[in-house]
């Protein structure tokens, strides 16, 4: 990792926790605001120590576009979480052959760049 791409990497870890310690949730209930903060935390700990041997320049540039763009939603909305794909899961294929392949396939390609690493840890 190049000491551009390091400090980028944690200036994002630093923005996210400056984040979670300002955050306050849509509700403006206490418990919904900490609970909210704590997954803030929690999910970013979990990514970033995930994603930490990764040594791919383009790999490394994914993971950082996806933080971002995690970021920029969760302050838009104000909802922590990763937005869902709003498709039911295998509605548009037969449950069997060659049609479903290419429907998972599909699917594959069209995963938001916010949700691909969001699978792999829930």
């Amino acid at each position: 990792m190049t000491p551009v791409t390091r400090q980028e990497v944690l200036g994002l870890y630093r923005k996210i926790f400056r984040i979670a310690k300002k955050w306050q949730s849509a509700s403006g209930q206490i418990e919904e605001t900490i609970k909210e903060k704590e997954y803030i935390k929690n999910e970013a700990k979990t990514l970033f120590r995930k994603n930490k041997d990764v040594t791919d320049p383009k790999l490394i540039k994914q993971c950082i576009e996806e933080c971002e763009a995690r970021i920029e939603i969760g302050l838009h909305y104000n909802i922590p979480y990763p937005r869902p794909i709003h498709l039911p899961p295998m509605g548009l294929a037969h449950k069997q052959g060659r049609t479903l392949r290419h429907q998972e396939k599909l699917r594959k390609i069209s995963k938001p760049i916010y949700l691909k690493s969001h699978d792999e840890v829930s």
